[in-house]
């Protein structure tokens, strides 16, 4: 049984339509079960964020229509399409359809948000999954992810959740307190929004992370960064640390391969960055996509020029999965080849990622040049840090320690 079917099977449990371990129900009946869920979710879905209405100025009959003919412009009206001013994608939803992230539904020319408090994975992992090095290093995080992504990425490990709709996962309802209190008896001082995008979550996360700040927990954010500026800066205010996958620096890679663009990415990077928040960057390198030295060398001089040289980089070793099963792992050598050329740029923090052993997961002190946090793969085995500065030589290392 797939992670994919452990949701189903809870819901459908519930409607007795589950028995001794065998999926009892024929396609055309888990299509009707699934149909029921849908229903249920259009009806109980809260108002979403972050639109516009038809007739609005941000919504013109051209965001719909290539061309609108005379007299016709009422007649589109009637369809009550909305804008989607969450993600990058900007999408024009027509009344009954949704956004390309499938969890957003224009429902009588409201938008609504499907996955709102509806958790399809919940899990405690070491914060060093996620990969936050200099964030709290050692800590547990209590992570969440819904359904739905934006994006379409080849690549994707959590595809199973990431490229589903949220009727393919039924999930109970978990409100914002309850999920805090919840981590909170766990006794995480983390809250992870994670394994999917969570910008489509984004009206959760932000009431979730207001609730764990009730609590003193801190928020984190797990973000491809293809979000727009509005919604990206109130999450900024909420959270403790975002870490962006920066996919490739090449345009031509995030539309062949993920099917979006780098620029927005690029802002959000930007954006963090200047905001304060603290953040760490990683990139998969995907043998003979995303590789090319001359392709990491401008990912690291932007990087050195735009943000500085005390971010985190994480150059992350690819796996097969999702629809690149045909290509190999990623040459540890490329890896060791991309953070040499980050430290040529003066990147203080460059790491070997998802190569459990290297020592390039280690934390180094950028003035004496010595480990001060020990990794072996997601959990941290020394740590020579006192009070935020090396215990060798006493010069500050950046991130936030307590």
């Amino acid at each position: 049984m797939g992670r994919r079917d452990l949701p189903r099977r809870a819901f459908l449990e519930g409607l007795g339509l589950w028995g001794a371990g065998t999926f009892l129900l024929s396609p055309p009946l888990r299509a009707a079960a699934e149909g029921a869920y849908l229903a249920e979710l259009l009806k109980s879905a809260p108002p979403a964020r972050f639109w516009a209405p038809a007739g609005s100025p941000s919504l013109s009959c051209a965001s719909c229509h290539e061309k609108v003919p005379a007299g016709e412009e009422q007649k589109g009206h009637r369809r009550r399409p909305v804008k989607c001013l969450l993600c990058a994608h900007a999408c024009v939803i027509e009344e009954g359809g949704r956004g390309r992230c499938r969890a957003r539904a224009n429902v009588r020319g409201e938008l609504r948000s499907l996955v709102y408090g509806r958790p399809v994975a919940l899990h405690v992992d070491p914060i060093e999954k996620k990969p936050f090095y200099h964030f709290l290093p050692g800590s547990q995080a209590f992570s969440l992810g819904t359904a739905g992504c934006p994006l379409a990425c080849r690549f994707c490990q959590n595809w199973e959740i990431s490229q589903a709709s949220p009727e393919d996962l039924p999930a109970d309802y978990l409100p914002p307190s309850a999920l805090a209190e919840r981590a909170r008896q766990v006794g995480t001082p983390v809250i992870a929004f994670t394994y999917n995008e969570p910008t489509v979550f984004a009206e959760y996360l932000l009431d979730a992370a207001r609730e764990a700040r009730k609590r003193n927990l801190r928020a984190v954010l797990v973000s491809c960064g293809f979000m727009q500026e509005a919604p990206l800066q109130e999450m900024i205010e909420v959270l403790g640390a975002i870490k962006v996958d920066l996919k490739g620096f090449s345009p031509e890679f995030y539309r062949k391969v993920s099917r979006a663009e780098l620029e927005p990415v690029l802002r959000t990077i930007r954006t963090v960055a200047r905001a304060g928040r603290h953040l760490e960057i990683v990139n998969l390198v995907v043998p003979t996509l995303n590789d090319a030295p001359a392709l990491l060398d401008d990912l690291c001089r932007w990087v050195a020029g735009e943000i500085g040289p005390d971010v985190p980089v994480h150059f992350t070793r690819f796996h097969p999965d999702f629809q690149l099963l045909n290509l190999p792992p990623t040459p540890v050598a490329t890896l060791e080849r991309a953070r040499e050329t980050a430290l040529k740029h003066g990147l203080r923090y460059p790491y070997v990622g998802n190569v459990p052993g290297h020592p390039g997961n280690h934390t180094y002190c950028p003035s004496c040049g010595k480990a001060v946090i020990e990794r072996q793969g997601f959990f941290v085995t020394a740590n020579h840090l006192q009070a935020g500065a090396c215990a060798f030589c006493g010069k500050p290392v950046a991130g936030v320690w307590s």
